[in-house]
């Protein structure tokens, strides 16, 4: 009985050792860094009243112009210029968590190479 016991103990910990593989997710987030906020101007004359921004983040050697509108009750990201967040890019998105955790999806507008930037001042 003993013996059987502690059988089941080893193969119990042996799974519990290695359900931590099985359970990791192959991540494809990036830091990015906001480096400019500015309000979207639309070109069309739209009724809606949500305010949206035109958000430029820097990953890696890329900056990507997302359009960004804030959900209710968020944050204003107004003041966001400088902070950085972990970014996940996608063909015509870009994926990111908030400060909550939920999980978020903003469309890319454009995207160019960050050296234009240094060049352009």
């Amino acid at each position: 009985m003993e013996r059987c016991m502690l059988k089941l103990i080893s193969v119990v910990l042996i799974c519990l050792a290695t359900l931590p593989v099985f359970s990791q997710s192959v991540s494809n987030y990036q830091v990015g860094t906001i480096t400019a906020v500015k309000p979207h101007q639309s070109s069309v004359d739209n009724r809606d009243d949500a305010v949206s921004y035109d958000v430029s983040v820097r990953v890696g050697d890329t900056i990507y112009l997302v359009l960004y509108k804030p959900p209710m009750g968020a944050s204003p990201i107004k003041y966001a210029a400088g902070r950085n967040v972990l970014v996940q890019v996608g063909d015509k998105t870009l994926h990111y968590n908030n400060i909550v955790g939920e999980s978020l999806e903003v469309p890319i507008v454009s995207r160019k190479p960050a050296t234009d930037t240094n060049q352009a001042k």
